[in-house]
């Protein structure tokens, strides 16, 4: 497959022979924009033997399609767009989110804190209480300027009530790491602040506040899951790449990679996207002693989660439309949970098709998708805050979910596949001295020709979606090319002085919270 041709612009400086490390959506948008323009002086390689990194996606032997971890794809950018456009063509699905918060034996509408009417009385009480007071500078933190970190941000913003019943619980069994580990400038459009007349409003009236976030409208391709995208760049990239290529060294003084079996490569510009602690501790070597033991440890100071993806495959009619669900209480292991088979018919071993409620043979007890087969993807955490026993994490997300009212224990039997994969690095934490490490180390490797890019090169989760990584890839080239400066890795997400408006998005009358969509439309 072609792409259009662009010329680079006279007096650019070259940055000579460009080695890219890593064939995820970064390494992949960084060579991709390379063909495009036109140069042709470089090498992509990855140690997998296939393409795609933590987007990639697997088909186990029962014929489920397996995602690592819950990906939808909506997009910041119009180049993103485009590509997608360019490879995927219209095979793809186009999702409507349905989100919910399970927790207290009921379902509550995404976001949890705009819906609160939902929870007990008492509980209701307390959470309402405490956003009044925290935000008329009465809480634990008087401000959201006033907060160090996100823990005290949380208080800030939400109040004790929110923040012990919710924001707390869940965001520890998201990232593993206490809230006060974690800086507060990531937040950006990740968390749905609220103001309290809002609140009240949807307590008093009992309306429902569907519509918040990025992504409430999501394509997935149509086959494949999300790796089937990545797994596209081949059509042009074809020549130019080695899987199964693992590296041993980087030599900064001499500027070469040495992979295993004794190849090595010349570079005059080496793009990298394995974990820039990992890149400092264990690959790159220097027989001047040019790297400073100072860069080194200041790199290891950077934390990071695993995380545990377990997909359960069940022979039975999809019984929701729901697309993911949130699950603070700790009766089950998991964070997240997805129905992966509602974003696409084809991650079953057959496909579904949609039928009208009660035209399929069960009760008409709302939508359901009708075919033999559906799969939930479950999401868990680990670090050494918090554990997880990987011997008993599938028997313990199938009883979490019996636990959580998504199974029951009679369904065990209608189980016709599990599958488990573990990501040693899932999600790069945003402590709150990660922005110190970063302005030390990025700048010493950049000035080295080696450029750290991507989810766990640049170590910035708000700016690790899929979109954001490729564009990284993509910027970067952009500036080594055409001296174009780079914005994703340098968005800061604005935190107001009252918290409310950290990120704005048009509200999608498509969104919705599960089968309350239908309400909400109606």
């Amino acid at each position: 497959m072609s792409v259009p041709h662009i010329e680079i612009k006279a007096g650019a400086a070259g940055p000579g022979r460009i080695v890219i490390l890593g064939a995820g959506p970064t390494g992949l948008g960084a060579a991709y924009r390379l063909k495009e323009l036109g140069y042709s002086d470089f090498r992509m390689y990855d140690r997998n033997p296939y393409l795609g990194g933590l987007a990639h996606s697997f088909v186990d032997d029962a014929g489920f399609t397996w995602d690592i971890g819950g990906h939808v794809m909506f997009s910041h950018y119009k180049y993103y767009d485009e590509v997608f456009d360019r490879l995927m063509g219209d095979e793809y699905t186009l999702n409507d989110r349905e989100s919910w918060v399970r927790m207290m034996d009921r379902w509550v509408p995404y976001p949890f804190q705009n819906n609160i009417r939902h929870l007990p009385p008492q509980v209701t009480y307390e959470c309402l209480s405490g956003l009044i007071k925290a935000q008329n500078g009465k809480g634990k933190v008087p401000s959201p300027a006033a907060a160090t970190n996100f823990g005290e941000f949380i208080d800030a913003v939400f109040g004790d009530g929110i923040a012990r019943h919710f924001m707390r619980p869940y965001n520890f069994k998201v990232w593993a790491h206490p809230p006060e580990m974690m800086n507060k400038q990531w937040i950006g459009e990740r968390v749905a602040v609220i103001d309290v007349d809002r609140a009240v409003k949807n307590v008093v009236l009992g309306t429902d506040d569907f519509g918040w976030g990025p992504n409430n409208r999501f394509k997935f391709p149509l086959r494949g899951g999300t790796g089937e995208f990545y797994h596209r760049f081949d059509r042009v990239l074809k020549g130019s790449y080695d899987l199964n290529t693992r590296v041993l060294a980087i030599d900064v003084d001499e500027k070469t990679v040495t992979f295993e079996g004794g190849r090595t490569e010349r570079y005059g510009t080496l793009v990298s996207t394995m974990p820039v602690d990992v890149l400092l501790r264990n690959v790159l070597v220097s027989k001047r002693g040019t790297i400073p033991a100072s860069i080194r440890n200041t790199a290891q100071r950077l934390r990071h989660s695993s995380g545990f993806m377990v997909g359960i495959g069940i022979r039975r009619p999809c019984p929701s439309t729901k697309s993911w669900m949130y699950f603070p209480d700790d009766n089950c292991p998991f964070y997240r949970v997805t129905y992966l088979s509602n974003y696409s018919p084809f991650m079953t071993p057959e496909p579904y098709r949609e039928v009208e409620p009660g035209k399929d043979g069960f009760p008409d007890d709302g939508p359901r998708r009708n075919g033999r087969f559906y799969s939930l993807l479950c999401e868990t955490s680990a670090s050494e805050f918090k554990p997880v026993n990987e011997a008993t994490i599938v028997e313990d997300t199938i009883q979490g979910l019996i636990n959580a009212g998504l199974m029951t224990e009679d369904e065990r039997a209608d189980i016709v596949s599990t599958w488990l994969y573990k990501a040693e690095y899932s999600y790069p934490t945003p402590s709150v001295d990660r922005d110190e490490i970063l302005s030390e180390v990025i700048p010493w490797l950049e000035s080295h020709g080696v450029y750290s890019r991507g989810r766990f090169g640049m170590w910035k989760y708000e700016v690790a979606n899929t979109d954001h990584s490729l564009m990284q890839g993509v910027e970067l080239v952009n500036r080594l090319l055409l001296g174009e400066k780079e914005t994703t890795i340098g968005v800061v997400y604005k935190v107001t002085e009252d918290g409310r408006n950290a990120a704005d998005h048009e509200r999608s009358v498509v969104a919705g919270s599960g089968e309350k969509r239908l309400a909400a439309n109606a």
